[in-house]
């Protein structure tokens, strides 16, 4: 008998993605953050939660998509890895889905190949593909990248 798994669920443009739930810490919605000089180019800035320092990284930018238009604003997905607690800026914040591990399969050659590397697989959903984020990937960047002329 297959096991069920839940997940905190959101999008990203056309995309559905999925975060397992143990690794969620809450979710919210837009705070003001703080600009972070020199650092990677996904990192949104900073956001006082609580007391909490969080870095908020923006996943439209980590995936290779374009900007969310302007007037939207990102909501904030935390969750709990081995880097520490991160917030995930995701366009729009869905339910708590249980699947089951029957469904699960391999990420498709459909998916472009930045997005395939930071998901672990899917899950055939009635109507659409439930992309489940591998957030140890998705958080551990590389050295900021600096702008042209720079040194």
């Amino acid at each position: 008998m297959a096991q069920n798994r839940q997940y905190c669920t959101f999008y990203l443009g056309d995309l559905f993605f999925g975060v397992e739930v143990e690794n969620v810490q809450e979710v919210f919605k837009y705070q003001e953050m703080t600009r972070v000089p020199l650092a990677h180019s996904v990192v949104r800035g900073l956001i006082n939660l609580r007391g909490q320092i969080i870095t908020a990284i923006d996943l439209r930018a980590r995936l290779g998509m374009d900007e969310l238009p302007d007037g939207k604003l990102p909501m904030n997905v935390v969750v709990r890895t081995e880097e520490g607690v991160v917030s995930l800026l995701v366009d729009k914040i869905a339910e708590v889905l249980e699947v089951s591990e029957d469904n699960f399969e391999r990420p498709p050659d459909t998916i472009d190949e930045i997005t395939r590397e930071l998901v672990l697989g899917v899950y055939k959903l009635e109507n659409k593909l439930l992309l489940t984020l591998d957030t140890e990937k998705t958080v551990r960047l590389g050295p900021p990248v600096s702008m042209a002329g720079e040194v």
